[in-house]
This record gives structure tokens, C-alpha cells and sequence, in this order.
């Protein structure tokens, strides 16, 4: 790639120049983290008519669901609102939010690779000294992000094509401009900034504002009417109103929200230099001390622990006071039954859905245990590792300062998540504190394989993702599917004793935990055999 851009021509000045190599070089390097999130979101779209077909098979029982939906504003606020009941309209009721929500994440972290951590790792002030116009790595980007989402959007159109084909195509662009419009506001950051972290940051916040805001709107009107839903592009997404009387005129807010906020990017863009960025970083000396690798650890990751935290122990609270309602909301529906127990395993509805989110916190804490112990990998690619470890610390040391944050941060998460869930149901907190504590194990067992991945196989490291992406998939939507417990046992979570209320399982907990240590330190012994690499 970089050898082409060289052997170019002059193009005189123009912004976009080898655009077209740019794109492509991304699409190479995202060709397998793109087809992991896509992975994720298609199916768990796609799943769910035949889903909903079993747990509301009759008009009776989607009308009664559509009832209930409108008298039980904190499930609305969890999911949305239920604007229609044919199987497509509860297909976009149900995953329609969270669909949207990652593909927000999928284009925000597509952006900020290919132009903020470029620039940080100063690949992008190589290629910028050959015949690259000005704008041409932002567009690359954006083009990137843009072919993932239209791929996106073409397998849900296509596979929700038999419920409707109109309210597909509105579901598919909904989902497109969602992803799009965080593309854009994620170009925005990048410009802003001169940290790929707090560009990722900024606008993962943006995306948790939109959900909260589109959260607040749906408890406070069942049809999606508020004006705070109105605020959010997610609500947007919910008021496109697809299979319900589709309103196309929504889709020209999207459009239009995309075109101001890449005009913003490109105008920033074409105002700095590289490497620069318009919020001012604070100078040094930094505060405190930073005399030990894990001092240092702590200074660069307390940012990401501290909003894990918080979101923990909110959600943990929201989804608490939830788990009454959704019990009622399950009522006598056998086939919902069954999904709560193989998510939960216990025949106590409220019990079941605590034991379900309880699982699914870990499956997210998974999430946080591979970005965190990816950090490593950053810091040694970044170049920032080199000079600490010509200094008298050692790999190991180096490593284990990360990883302490690492593990004891999936802790302290989902401790928190705990309390947050017993607060939020208002019950005694001891069975429920175990229920998430016991998750830890399998978290620590993920988070052991992308040590395994960093320490070995450096190149490979980003795999991790893909591990944590399957995992997530395999616990969250494969009993909904109706999977075998042969491949659901495939994840660590498998394994695990459904908490609160069912038998402690000292055996699986035990072994995953035992696990865990052996591939840490398999992968800890790795990094130090190995060359360290930067660039």
C-alpha cells in the first residue's frame, strides 16, 4: 500500500488523492474484525422472527404482549415501545435498539482506527509524505465504515425480506443511517482530539446519551412520541417505524445529521496538522506518583475502569427494578419459559431473568477484560512500551501492572453490577452479588486467551475479539435460537452454576479459574521469549 501511494504520480493538490488505496488498505486490515461484528449483529436480527413466532404464535397473545408493553414503562425504557403486532414490527421492537446501538459501535471504532490511531502511531505522517491529499485518510475511513454498514444493512434486508419487504428496506436503512451518523460524529473526535482512546470515548459517550435519552423518552410515552426520544438517533431508528405505516421522512434527518457532521470533520481536518488535535492535552509533570509499572497502569487505564464502573452499577440498577416487570411480562408463555431457564436455570421467573443478567453482565465484562489487556498491545505497537522497558522494569513486571487492571477491574465491575441489581430489585443482595461474582471465572478465562494471543502470537492479538464477539453471541442469543447445549457449553459461561436461587458448582469454577491462570501465564511466558515490536 504505502509503496503505491509513493510510486504515484503528482496529483497536484487534491484533498481526496489515493483515496482509493487508502479504503482498501482498510478493508484488508478490518477483514476480520468487520465480519465478526457483522456476525454478531445479522444473526441476532435475523434469529428472531422464528423466536417471536414461538413465544407469540397467535394474535391473541402478540395482542396481549403489545398491552402489557404499554403498561410497563421500565421494560419500554429497556427495549422500546411495541408499535405494531405483526412478526416483523415485534422483530424491530425487540433488537431494533441494540441492532442499532452496535452498529453505532462497529463504525465508531472502524473511524477511529483509520484516522486517530493512524496519526498516533505515526503511520499516518508517513504516508501523508507522499502524494495522499489532505482529506483522503478521513474519507477512507468513512467509506470503510459505510461499506460496513451497507453490508450490514443488505443481510438484514434480505433476511427480514419474507416478513415484509417494506419494512425491511426502512429497517435496513435505519440501521445503515445509525451506524453512519456515529461514523461521522466519531470523525468529529478524531479531529479533536490527539488520543484515539478519548476519541473512542467521546463518542461511545455520545452513544450512551443516545440511549439514555431514548430510554427516558420510551417509559415517559408508549409510542414513542417524546420529545428526549426525539433527541436520540436511536430513537430515531424506533420512530422510522418500520412494518408500522413506515415514515420515510425520518430517514432525511438521518442524511442530513450524517452530511453536517462530516462537513464539520473535513472542515476541522483541513484546519490542523497532523498529529495535532484541537483540545489542548494537559501538560506534565503529571500529578501524583508513577513509580511503580502499575502506578502507570492505573494512570492509563483508570479513565476506561472508572466508566466501566459507573455503567455497571447504573444498568445493574435499571435492570433490577426491572426483573418484577419482566416477569409479568412472561406470565404463562411457556416457550419464554424456556428461554429464561436455559439463560437463567431456575423455574422462578424473577429469579431467572436476575440469573439471565447476571450472565449477560459477564458476557459484557468479557468485553472490558480483552480491551483492557489489548492495551498492552497498543502501548508495545505505539512505540510508548520501548523506552519504559530500557528502564529497570522488567517484561513480566511491565505486564502484570496491565493485567492487574485488567482482572481486578471484571471484579470490581461486576461487583458493582451486583449492587446495582440488588439495589435496583430491592432484595436481599447476598444471592445476587454471588450470581455475578461466579461469572468471574469464565471472564478471567477470556481474558487469559487474549493474554495466550498477545504474549504468542502478537499479530494475532486482535483475535481476542473475535472470541469475545462469539462468546457473546453464543450466551445471549443462543438460547433464544433454540442451540444445542453441546455448542452453547463451546463458551466458558456454559459452565457456569445459575445463580441466584440454583446449586453452587465448585467443580466448573474451579477449573475455569484454573484455566485462566495457566493461560496467563502461557502467555506471560511468551512475552518474554519473544521481540518486542512498534509500528
Amino acid at each position: 500500500m504505502t509503496a503505491a501511494l509513493f510510486a504515484a504520480r503528482p496529483r497536484g493538490s487534491r484533498p481526496l488523492a489515493g483515496t482509493g488505496t487508502l479504503q482498501r488498505f482498510a478493508l484488508r486490515r478490518d477483514r476480520g474484525t468487520i465480519p465478526v461484528w457483522i456476525g454478531v449483529n445479522a444473526p441476532m436480527v435475523l434469529s428472531m422472527p422464528n423466536t417471536i413466532r414461538s413465544l407469540y404464535g397467535t394474535p391473541a397473545e402478540r395482542a396481549d404482549l403489545v398491552h402489557q408493553m404499554a403498561a410497563n414503562p421500565s421494560l419500554r425504557a429497556m427495549i422500546g415501545p411495541v408499535l405494531g403486532d405483526s412478526y416483523g414490527a415485534l422483530t424491530v421492537w425487540r433488537v431494533g435498539v441494540y441492532a442499532g446501538a452496535l452498529a453505532a459501535m462497529m463504525s465508531l471504532l472502524i473511524v477511529v482506527r483509520h484516522t486517530r490511531d493512524e496519526e498516533e502511531s505515526g503511520r499516518q505522517e508517513l504516508i501523508s509524505s507522499a502524494m495522499v491529499g489532505r482529506r483522503a485518510p478521513l474519507t477512507a475511513a468513512l467509506l470503510t465504515a459505510a461499506v460496513a454498514d451497507a453490508v450490514l444493512a443488505a443481510l438484514i434486508t434480505a433476511g427480514l425480506f419474507p416478513q415484509g419487504g417494506t419494512g425491511a428496506l426502512a429497517f435496513g436503512l435505519g440501521i445503515a443511517g445509525v451506524g453512519l451518523l456515529f461514523a461521522t460524529t466519531a470523525a468529529i473526535a478524531a479531529q479533536l482530539t490527539e488520543s484515539a482512546r478519548l476519541a473512542r470515548g467521546l463518542t461511545a459517550a455520545v452513544l450512551g446519551a443516545a440511549f439514555v435519552l431514548r430510554a427516558a423518552g420510551d417509559a415517559a410515552a408508549d409510542d414513542g412520541s417524546s420529545p428526549l426520544t426525539w433527541l436520540s438517533p436511536l430513537g430515531w431508528l424506533e420512530n422510522l417505524r418500520p412494518y408500522s405505516h413506515e415514515r420515510w421522512w425520518v430517514l432525511p434527518l438521518f442524511a442530513a445529521a450524517i452530511l453536517v457532521q462530516a462537513a464539520i470533520a473535513y472542515e476541522l481536518a483541513g484546519r490542523r496538522d497532523v498529529g495535532m488535535g484541537f483540545l489542548a492535552t494537559r501538560p506534565g509533570p503529571a500529578t501524583g506518583r508513577l513509580g511503580t509499572a502499575g502506578s502507570l497502569a492505573w494512570r492509563l487505564q483508570r479513565g476506561g475502569v472508572l466508566g466501566w464502573s459507573a455503567a455497571f452499577l447504573l444498568a445493574g440498577a435499571v435492570y433490577g427494578a426491572m426483573a418484577e416487570g419482566a416477569a409479568d411480562l412472561v406470565g404463562d408463555n411457556d416457550r419464554a419459559r424456556e428461554i429464561f431457564r436455559r439463560m437463567g436455570g431456575q423455574s422462578a421467573l424473577t429469579e431467572a431473568f436476575l440469573a439471565s443478567m447476571a450472565g449477560f453482565f459477564g458476557l459484557v465484562a468479557a468485553l472490558y477484560v480483552v480491551a483492557s489487556v489489548l492495551r498492552l498491545h497498543g502501548e508495545e505497537t505505539s512505540g510508548r512500551a520501548e523506552p519504559l522497558l530500557a528502564a529497570p522494569v522488567g517484561r513480566t513486571r511491565w505486564a502484570s501492572g496491565h493485567l492487574l487492571i485488567a482482572f481486578g477491574g471484571s471484579a470490581l465491575i461486576m461487583l458493582l453490577a451486583g449492587l446495582g441489581l440488588a439495589a435496583g430489585h430491592g432484595k436481599e443482595a447476598g444471592p445476587i452479588l454471588a450470581a455475578c461474582l461466579v461469572q468471574l471465572p469464565a471472564v478471567w478465562t477470556v481474558g487469559g486467551l487474549a493474554v495466550l494471543l498477545y504474549g504468542v502470537l502478537p499479530r494475532a492479538a486482535t483475535a481476542a475479539w473475535a472470541v469475545a464477539g462469539a462468546v457473546l453471541l453464543l450466551g445471549w442469543v443462543g438460547p433464544a435460537l433454540d442451540m444445542p447445549q453441546p455448542v452453547l457449553d463451546l463458551s466458558p459461561f456454559g459452565h457456569l452454576p445459575k445463580l441466584p436461587g440454583g446449586e453452587m458448582a465448585w467443580g466448573p469454577v474451579t477449573a475455569l479459574t484454573v484455566i485462566a491462570v495457566a493461560l496467563v501465564g502461557a502467555g506471560l511466558a511468551g512475552l518474554r521469549r519473544r521481540d518486542m515490536r512498534s509500528g
